[in-house]
């Protein structure tokens, strides 16, 4: 009989799951995650992105059992969290490494003894617990600051003391709640290159809330994008950048390439340029696949915008040309480039 391969299970499933905080004096009632449904897989980076409200630290809460279901379903690790006490909820928190957006540092504890910390509840011995915080330390590279304060650390030292602490007792999940956000960019890409790092070296499946969409263009293997509390849009990251299909990821994703003209830029470009503009999506036709498709029909072609990036290692991104040539040659050439890859043809000027 052949070999059947099996699917391994989802470390992380949300099936329906719904977090409401019920009405009060001051606030109406609020569906913070309503109706969720989908699955994080083992040794991923998953990102869940969305504005201020949409949910995405409530959900991650619930990862954690720090918010209790108010109905549907997580899974975490082969346990259910929907009903589990506090007791019966600490064996799966073992499992679960918490990075903050604020550090969330001992003032009075060294370096060393805020890494130590989650050792010592732990009830880990005091020379493993040297041991383990002297390899955390190293990897993080901050051996030589062990004994500094956190108040004598910048902020992106602290976030690596930080991602150190939530490593020590070897969890399989990592949450990242905005990580990020209290950090200059250079800090950022440092602090995302060691996330990276900890999920490739250890295996550890890391979970990344962000309203950031740079951070899972770098970052992320898969992303959700949440609304009002619900997903409405889930996928890799280069088809969620390359292919936006709801409204809020297509603003996420002008935010992070800026590579397409509209509003006002638009109008600039039309005073400067009377020809046809089109703009032309990268990942179905290069800019070589465009001068070709001009050239055969006399056409001439300038890029006057445009934005290309790497996602995944493939380009994402676009192209604005302006298109000149007899208006027949130019409504050929329009037409293959319509063929050929995604475009937006923005007409002439007289036609604005």
């Amino acid at each position: 009989m052949a070999d059947v391969a099996f699917k391994a299970e989802p470390i992380i499933s949300f099936r329906d799951a719904e977090k409401i905080f019920p009405a009060s004096r001051k606030r109406a009632e609020v569906r913070a995650v309503d109706g969720v449904t989908f699955d994080i897989e083992e040794g991923e980076i998953f990102g869940v992105i969305g504005y201020s409200g949409a949910g995405k630290s409530t959900l991650v809460r619930l990862i954690n059992g720090l918010e209790p279901l108010t109905g549907g379903s997580v899974v975490v690790a082969g346990t259910e969290l929907a009903g589990l006490s506090e007791a019966k909820l600490r064996p799966v928190r073992q499992h679960i490494g918490m990075v903050f957006q604020q550090f969330n540092l001992l003032q009075s504890r060294t370096v060393a003894g805020n890494v130590a910390y989650p050792l010592e509840v732990a009830g880990w011995g005091r020379e493993a617990r040297k041991k383990r915080v002297a390899e955390l330390l190293d990897y993080v590279g901050l051996s030589t600051m062990a004994n500094a304060r956190p108040s004598q650390l910048s902020g992106g030292q602290r976030q690596r003391v930080g991602i150190a602490r939530a490593l020590a007792t070897n969890p399989r999940i990592l949450l990242a709640d905005e990580a990020t956000s209290a950090l200059d960019p250079e800090t950022t890409q440092d602090v995302l290159r060691l996330l990276k790092q900890v999920n490739r070296d250890l295996g550890i499946t890391v979970v990344v809330i962000t309203h950031g969409m740079n951070v899972v263009r770098y970052l992320c293997d898969r992303v959700a994008v949440m609304e009002h509390g619900k997903v409405v849009e889930i996928g890799d990251v280069y088809s969620v950048f390359g292919d936006p299909q709801a409204a809020i990821t297509r603003k996420f994703v002008g935010t992070a390439l800026a590579d397409r003209p509209a509003g006002e830029a638009l109008e600039r470009l039309r005073e400067r340029h009377p020809g046809r503009l089109v703009t032309v999506d990268v990942r179905g036709c290069s800019s070589s696949d465009v001068v070709r498709i001009l050239g055969a029909h006399d056409v001439e072609g300038s890029v006057v915008f445009g934005g290309i990036t790497e996602v995944g290692n493939r380009p994402v991104g676009a192209l604005t040309f302006e298109l000149t040539g007899e208006p027949a040659d130019v409504d050929a050439a329009v037409s293959d480039l319509q063929n050929a890859a995604t475009i937006q043809d923005h007409g002439f000027k007289d036609e604005l």
